[in-house]
Parts: C-alpha cells; sequence; structure tokens
C-alpha cells in the first residue's frame, strides 16, 4: 500500500495540471456554506448584541411591568429594597402643533434616576435626568411630521410644553418594543398636569431596578413575587431585554437557515455531478494508474485527496465569506436591524456550516468517487458506452450514514426541531418526487411510439438512451423551476393581503380612551361629520391570564407551543353580543342579559395551545385584581380586517367594578378623514386617535423586509439549481460529444444536432412546468399560510410569467451548454475512444 504522502503527491501534482473540472464541486459548496455561515453568525450576532447590551435595552437589570396602574408605596418599598428603582409611564396619546394639527405619539414619563444603564443623548449633546418642569424632548420623526423646533411649544392632554431638545438615541428604545408613533419625553412629575391618565385610561407603568453586582435577578423577581403575589407584574430581566424581538430574530433566523440548508442540498446533486463530470475527464488517468499497477483503493485515495482538497478550500472560503457577513450586512442595512452586530467570530454556527459542507460532499461525491472502484482499467477506456455507475453496498451505507448526519444535526441545532423536521421531511419528499418522475420520464420516452419526425424521433431517445442525464436533468430543472414559482406566490400573496384585502376591509380610524361617559357625544360628533360613518365602540382593559386549568402561569417552566398569550398583558373586553369578526365554533354564546358569574370566550387557536376545554376556568389579572371565570364557548376571529378583535371576550357584569374606558373603531368616506383627525383630539383630549394608513405602513415596511429576506436566501438555492443544471450537462458533456460527432458522419448538420437537444431540452421544461407549478404553490401555500398567518392569493399572470421565465432561462442554459459540443472535431473525438 501507498504511503499517504506519496498518495497526496500524486493527487496534487494530478491536480495542479487540471483542476476545471472541480469547479462545479467548489462553487456548489462555497455558495451552500457561505449562506448557512453568514445567515448563522447574522442571527448569533444579533441575539449575542441583544444580550451584552441587555441592561441598556431593558433600563435595568429587571424589570417589573403593570397595566392600567401605578405601583403601591409597598410595592415601592420592596423595588427599593433590592436595589435602586427608576420609574416609567408609558403611554399613547396625541401630540397637538400649535397650528392645530395632531399626531399620535409614545408619551413615556421618566423620573430622576432615569436611565439607569446607557446615555440619554439629544442633536445637542448627551442629558441625565428628566426635562426640566414643563419641558419636553421629542423624537426626530415628531418634529418633522409636526414641523416643530426646539424652543417652540406642543401639547399634550391639557398641558403646553416647551421643547427642550430633539432626541438623538433613547437607550432603552428597543426594549419598548412596538411603538405606533414617534417618542415624547417629559417628567413624570409633569404626567399628571396632562390629565391624560383617568380612571379606566391604557397606560403601562414600569419599574427598572439596578440591583447589586452579585444579585441573580431570576432569584430577585421570584421572591419579590412571592412577597406580593397580587401585584400582577410581569417580570423581564437583563438577559432578554427584548425578548419579541429575540424571539422573532431566532425564529427567522431558524427558517432562513434552513432554507439554506436546502440550498446546500441542491448544491449537493451538483456536487455528484460535477465529481461524475471530473472524473469522467480523468478516466485516461484512472486507468494508466490501475494499468500500472496502482490497486482500487489506492485510486480511490488519490482521487478522494483532490475532491477533498477543493472541498475544503470551498468550505473555507465559504466561512470567511459568512464570517464576514454580518459586518458587511450591518454596514449596508444597519438601519433594517434591530441592534447592528459588531466584528465577531461565532463559533458554532461557522462549524454547524463547515460540517455540513463536509458532511454534504461526503454522501454526494462519494458515489461517482467508489463506483471507480468496480471498474477494469480496460472498463474505464470504454466507459464511455458503458451502463451507469455500480455502487456497492458499504458505499450505500456510508452516503445514508452522512444523510442521517445531516438530518440529525438540523433538527439538533433547530430552535423548533418538530418544525425543522417537516421542512427537511418536505425537502427530501421534492427530491424523491422529481428523481421518480425522471425515471417515469425514462420508462414512458423508451416505450412511446417513436415519432416520424427523424429530429423529434432523436430528442425522444436522447430521453432514454444508455447514459443519458434525463435524471439529473428533471431534477435540476424540477428545483429551479419549482423555486421560481415558490418566490412569485409568496411575493404576490403578500403584495395582495397588504395592498387589497387590509385597505378595502379596514376602517379609517383607531380611536383609545374614549370616556365611558362621553360615548354618545362621541358617536354624535363623528355622524354628525359623516352621516353615513360606521362606529364600533367596545369597553377596553389590560390584564394578565395568571392561570389556566388550574395551572399557575407563575409555575410554569416552559410556556405551551402557541401559547403567546400567556406572555405579558393583553386586551381584554366584555360583550353582551358575539362581536363582529368572530364566529362561534364550539359551546354557547351567553344570553344579551346576562348576570351571572364570570363566563369567557376563548380564540379557537389559543384554547387549543392552552388545552381548554369548555367548562375549564382561566384567571387574569386586572390592576391588581384576580377574576376567574369559566370557559363557555369557543370562536375564530377574523384578524385581518383591522377592527376590534380579542383573544378573551367576557361576559357583561365581570369588570364593572374596575375603571375602563373605550376604543372604537370609525369608518368614514376619505373627504372626512382629515377633519376628524382634527376634532376628534380637541373635543377628547384624553383619547389617542391611530390612523390605520400609518398602521398598514408599518406592517407593509416589515413584511417586505422578511419577504426580501426569503427571497435573498431563496435565490441561492435558484443558483444551486442552477448550478446543478450546468452540473448535470457538464457529467452528459463527453457522452454528447461523441453522440454529435457520430450524428456529423451520418450527415446532420449543427442546426440538425441543436434543434435535437432543444427539443429534449424543450420537452422535458413542458413536462416539468406543470410539477413545479404545483409543487411551488403547494411551498408557497406553507410558507404563507403557515409562517405568516396570510390568505393564499398568489397573482396566477406573475407567476405564469414566472414560471415560462424560469423555463426559458434554464432551456438557454441547456443550449448555451450544447453550443461547444458543435465544434468537436470527429477526427480528434473518434481517437479518444
Amino acid at each position: 500500500m501507498l504511503p499517504l504522502s506519496t498518495l497526496w503527491r500524486i493527487a496534487r501534482r494530478d491536480l495542479a495540471t487540471r483542476i476545471r473540472g472541480l469547479r462545479l464541486l467548489a462553487v456548489c459548496l462555497f455558495l451552500g456554506v457561505a449562506t448557512l455561515a453568514a445567515i448563522g453568525s447574522l442571527t448569533s450576532g444579533i441575539t449575542s448584541e441583544l444580550e451584552r447590551r441587555g441592561q441598556t435595552i431593558l433600563g435595568g437589570d429587571i424589570e417589573f411591568s403593570l397595566p392600567q396602574r401605578e405601583a403601591s408605596a409597598e410595592e415601592m418599598a420592596g423595588f427599593r429594597s433590592i436595589g435602586t428603582p427608576s420609574a416609567t409611564v408609558r403611554l399613547r396619546a396625541m401630540a397637538n402643533a400649535p397650528g392645530g394639527d395632531a399626531l399620535l405619539s409614545e408619551l413615556k414619563a421618566v423620573d430622576a434616576a432615569y436611565p439607569l444603564y446607557g446615555a440619554m443623548r439629544l442633536d445637542s449633546g448627551p442629558r441625565e435626568g428628566t426635562p426640566s418642569p414643563g419641558s419636553i424632548w421629542i423624537g426626530k420623526d415628531l418634529a418633522s411630521r409636526l414641523d416643530l423646533k426646539v424652543g417652540g411649544d406642543v401639547k399634550f392632554g391639557e398641558k403646553t410644553f416647551r421643547i427642550d431638545g430633539i432626541i438623538a438615541e433613547e437607550p432603552d428604545r428597543l426594549g419598548e418594543g412596538f411603538t405606533l408613533g414617534p417618542v415624547a419625553i417629559i417628567g413624570l412629575g409633569d404626567l399628571p398636569a396632562t390629565q391624560l391618565i383617568q380612571p379606566g385610561s391604557l397606560y403601562e407603568s414600569k419599574y427598572r431596578v439596578r440591583l447589586p453586582a452579585n444579585a441573580n435577578p431570576e432569584a430577585v423577581g421570584k421572591r419579590l413575587t412571592a412577597q406580593f403575589p397580587e401585584a400582577g407584574w410581569d417580570i423581564t430581566d437583563r438577559s432578554n431585554g427584548a425578548p419579541g424581538t429575540r424571539r422573532f430574530i431566532e425564529r427567522m433566523g431558524q427558517f432562513l437557515s434552513l432554507v439554506g440548508l436546502a440550498a446546500l442540498v441542491i448544491a449537493g446533486i451538483g456536487v455528484g455531478n460535477g465529481v461524475a463530470s471530473y472524473l469522467a475527464g480523468k478516466r485516461p488517468g484512472l486507468a494508466t494508474l490501475k494499468v500500472l499497477g496502482a490497486d482500487s483503493a489506492a485510486v480511490l485515495r488519490i482521487y478522494g485527496l483532490q475532491i477533498l482538497a477543493v472541498a475544503a478550500t470551498a468550505i473555507g472560503a465559504g466561512l470567511v465569506v459568512g464570517a464576514l457577513a454580518p459586518t458587511l450586512i450591518g454596514a449596508i442595512a444597519g438601519d433594517v436591524l434591530p441592534v447592528r452586530p459588531g466584528f465577531a467570530l461565532y463559533p458554532l454556527p461557522l462549524i454547524v456550516s463547515a460540517a455540513y459542507g463536509l458532511l454534504i460532499a461526503l454522501a454526494f461525491a462519494l458515489p461517482p468517487l467508489a463506483a471507480t472502484r468496480h471498474v477494469p482499467a480496460a472498463g474505464l477506456y470504454r466507459a464511455t458506452v458503458d451502463g451507469g455507475m455500480r455502487i456497492d453496498r458499504r458505499t450505500i451505507v456510508a452516503v445514508g450514514t452522512a444523510l442521517a448526519a445531516i438530518v440529525a444535526l438540523a433538527v439538533g441545532t433547530a430552535r423548533e426541531p418538530l418544525f425543522a423536521l417537516s421542512f427537511i421531511g418536505a425537502a427530501i419528499a421534492l427530491l424523491l418526487i422529481l428523481v421518480g418522475l425522471g425515471w417515469l420520464v425514462r420508462r414512458t420516452a423508451s416505450r412511446m411510439p417513436r415519432p416520424k419526425r427523424p429530429l423529434l424521433r432523436l430528442a425522444v431517445a436522447n430521453l432514454h438512451r444508455p447514459g443519458a442525464a434525463t435524471g439529473a436533468l428533471v431534477v435540476a430543472l424540477g428545483l429551479g423551476l419549482t423555486l421560481f414559482v415558490t418566490l412569485a406566490a409568496i411575493q404576490t400573496s403578500i403584495t395582495a393581503e397588504i395592498a387589497r384585502t387590509v385597505p378595502q376591509r379596514a376602517p379609517s380610524f383607531f380611536v383609545l380612551d374614549i370616556p365611558r361617559g362621553d360615548t354618545g357625544k362621541f358617536r354624535s360628533m363623528v355622524v354628525d361629520a359623516a352621516p353615513d360613518a360606521q362606529v364600533n365602540m367596545i369597553p377596553a382593559l389590560r390584564g394578565s391570564v395568571t392561570e389556566f386549568r388550574g395551572q399557575r402561569v407563575d409555575e410554569l417552566t416552559e410556556l405551551p407551543e402557541g401559547a403567546w398569550v400567556l406572555r405579558g398583558d393583553r386586551g381584554l373586553t366584555y360583550s353582551p353580543t358575539l362581536p363582529n369578526g368572530s364566529t362561534l365554533v364550539g359551546g354557547q354564546w351567553w344570553p344579551a342579559d346576562y348576570k351571572g358569574p364570570p363566563l369567557v370566550s376563548v380564540e379557537q387557536e389559543v384554547a387549543a395551545s392552552l388545552g381548554l376545554k369548555l367548562g375549564d376556568t382561566l384567571s387574569v389579572n386586572v390592576l391588581g385584581v384576580e377574576v376567574q371565570a369559566k370557559v363557555a364557548s369557543f370562536r375564530t376571529v377574523e384578524w385581518d380586517n383591522f377592527g376590534l378583535n380579542y383573544v378573551l371576550v367576557f361576559s357583561p357584569g365581570t369588570f364593572d367594578a374596575a375603571p375602563h374606558n373605550m376604543v372604537a373603531t370609525v369608518a368614514v368616506p376619505p373627504k372626512a378623514e382629515a377633519g376628524l383627525a382634527r376634532s376628534i383630539p380637541r373635543t377628547f383630549p384624553s383619547a389617542s386617535l391611530i390612523e390605520v394608513r400609518d398602521v398598514v405602513s408599518q406592517v407593509t415596511t416589515l413584511l417586505t423586509q422578511m419577504s426580501q429576506a426569503i427571497a435573498a436566501a431563496a435565490s441561492i438555492a435558484i443558483l444551486a439549481g442552477i448550478a446543478v443544471l450546468i452540473g448535470a450537462i457538464a457529467a452528459s458533456r463527453e457522452r454528447r460529444v461523441y453522440d454529435s460527432v457520430i450524428l456529423k458522419l451520418l450527415g446532420a448538420t449543427r442546426g440538425q444536432i441543436l434543434g435535437a437537444q432543444a427539443m429534449e431540452y424543450a420537452v422535458l421544461a413542458a413536462i416539468l412546468g406543470a410539477l413545479a407549478l404545483a409543487l411551488g404553490l403547494a411551498g408557497a401555500w406553507y410558507v404563507v399560510t403557515q409562517l405568516f398567518d396570510f390568505r393564499f392569493a398568489p397573482d396566477p399572470v406573475v407567476v405564469g410569467l414566472t414560471l415560462l421565465g424560469g423555463a426559458g432561462l434554464s432551456f438557454l442554459i441547456g443550449i448555451a451548454g450544447s453550443w461547444p459540443l458543435l465544434s468537436a472535431k470527429p477526427a480528434q473525438a473518434l481517437r479518444s475512444l
């Protein structure tokens, strides 16, 4: 047996003379590994930055948030006993400019200790403490949209403030979560003068605490909760200062990683084709080594070392690009990201990406490489006209082990293993369908009657002749066309949901905090301005779920899957009748004059996630008081109509003792919107008016960014599919050269040869078009309905044109690959037989 150093020397010299055949392997592995490493590094970079800046993002080491109330004196004493507290109050309010224009804003009142971490920066420089009495700091958007200047005035509620500065950086901005308007900050002592907080007003009090250096935030939170069991607060600590942002980034990162893995698996097919093409070109060298006495194992090791060297180089290059991606993406699209990740190496995603690359290379390169062991030297010389490769049991076991390791790695590193497993299962099913279709095409072509037209007969024969690359071409074309259809259907469905469905059905305004005693006055004012106005008004409270089916939420080690209703506080309401946009699917609605014990109707999907059944109990904490109700019914809710939809609807009388206000949706003709946008804030200073077009704009921006991220990741899969197509063409190049030469000797012209191959690709494209349409629409349906929870409404024209364009591109790639074959010289080709 030759030593490894000798085998490597032979492999290196041979590789140096002709590496061309392995370029496809390098490109495929580079694309897949770079995509996976970039997605993993970016996700790790953002989550690490969120964790590193947790104290600043949260505004403290631990935060206690209370809906619709401020902490009691006893609770404040409890906060002081564990560290240094800082109090803030946050609510939505209308900013009124001197000229009469008004804009919904997020008004934030802070105390003298704010911020505990980080620094508040204005355009004029850093500031400490609160704005001086009667002064306000406003966001840049607020200043721009209302044309406000430093030194000017702006009114909130019944209080006029002097603008003392424009906010350049709010340290805890990300921890505040989603906002519907620009921020404005005042001192906590000025808040009562605004008269915005009335009994029942919707606001949130947050108490951030700086803990001693050796304190454990989680233990401190549990101890204080045990001291005040009825407080009903939500606790967040510095390890996860922006939980919603982190969950979104991790879930989106997982989905994009799976898309990247699919791209790498697709690229793996290109790896196999590239290796097969390379070894076909090395046939004389393989035969020569065997004639000179090298055994099959030595030949396998020599070319295995070559493939391993190229694969390692491609994987290394992909890892370098992936490691640099967070910094590059942060520089290009930093404003889109929640935080801009700094330059750092994140070993885990790089290691995982490298492992994927090596396993893919092994799984797809081993079959054509191992097949050379079983072919004698004479067979190698005449392999052009012999059958396909033979794979032994050891190779099958090795490939199966590699594929099983890929699945195990994907599931083991996933945030949601079941989702990862289903995604991988769908990808494997797609590949099996395409492989089966390739076999079916070959079998059908071999049994169908021979066409009378010579070129068509030759094109059909090319589909099933010995050594035909029909299977590889079907997989390559099918993957590419399926991905084209999937992307087009996703993009057009999202566009349809936003551009058509929402605006047609959405109201003009949401109005919050309408005093209960002024509901008649509010309705009359709207109807006077627009007689055909539609006003829907319901009670509104905030509270958190504390118990369901006898289980205390604060005692759960992990929330049930899909039980987002248990996170934080949320909107509650009561109604004598079934709300608009809801459909009863279980149980019975209470009578309109019901006066019995509290009952609750629960949205169907939420009820399923909590395992609720009719008659189970569910408790909520409202203003520090726990209310237990019995589940009376389940509903489906039409969320996308921008109406007043609530997960939990209680029976009348449940919250009579709790102070609360009303919320309303107002639908008026466009010509009446401007007048009401001015008159409502003036007539009801404590109310907040939300223009639906602003909400639609924010949602559109967010969903557009998400769909662009999906499209970017899927584009890599499309590139990998193109690489697979090129590899399939390259793998069959030598056979097609000989076919071309024989046809020329028999009198065929270049146009006839090219026409026959064009017909072959056209037949495949036509067959695969219908399958790709079905598979692509199925994949898009899953993404749109399950990931985005939208209705599936692809544009048939766009999808059809995209399919035709993809088929045309694939056809042109096939023809471009066939063009060089026409210049093959018969004498040279025949001498190499």
